[in-house]
């Protein structure tokens, strides 16, 4: 399985994104030197780039995320490919506070420690559809960990499109987001206009 190693702080300096942005609580560095002018390409690709590395997905599923938002029958291409990246179950237990970064919340999943409508589900770019159930397993709820998480995760803002229980580690997907109530740092209208060339 591919990895990006990349150190995330450095990434995120080199794509000019805010540290909180992965879930972080660092302060970013903002004495960056000016880099080059990048040309109408640079600028699509940095921001296929930032989306990359937000959601943690590599290059082949985000291209088959993009081919799925232009077949859609409602919304622009691009944003029904945040909506699509937004759903992602690694996403839902990120934004519910039951992750401190997305990578943990991919960690989680993999490690089968997720339950949506009662059953176990290790894929972490499974989407979740209205309604779904999302809770942390019974036999971890009560772990050190997950008292740790929501210790850094409690003050966080859980999005109007999902409902978060935080005393039985469970949520609810309560409707499909819309772009307003997506706050990723992305242009998605430069990533359509990459892909359409």
């Amino acid at each position: 399985m591919a990895v990006d190693r990349t150190p995330v702080l450095k990434r995120c300096r080199s794509l000019g994104i805010e540290p909180a942005v992965m879930g972080l609580d660092k302060k970013s560095n903002r004495n960056v030197r000016a880099g080059r002018k990048l040309s109408e390409y640079g600028v699509q690709l940095k921001e296929k780039q930032k989306a990359k590395f937000i959601y943690g997905v590599l290059e082949k599923p985000f291209r088959n995320n993009f081919a799925r938002a232009e077949k859609m029958k409602y919304g622009t291409t691009g944003e029904n490919l945040m909506i699509l990246l937004e759903l992602r179950l690694d996403n839902v237990i990120f934004r519910l506070g039951y992750a401190r970064t997305r990578k943990e919340a991919r960690q989680i999943v993999d490690h089968k420690h997720v339950l949506v409508n009662g059953k176990t589900v290790n894929i972490p770019s499974y989407q979740v559809k209205v309604g779904d159930v999302i809770e942390i397993k019974e036999k971890h709820k009560g772990g050190q960990r997950y008292k740790d998480i929501l210790e850094v995760t409690d003050s966080r803002l859980v999005p109007a499109w999902l409902e978060a229980d935080h005393e039985n580690l469970s949520g609810v997907v309560k409707e499909i987001p819309t772009r307003e109530q997506i706050d990723v740092p992305v242009n998605e209208v430069l990533i359509v206009e990459l892909y359409s060339k």
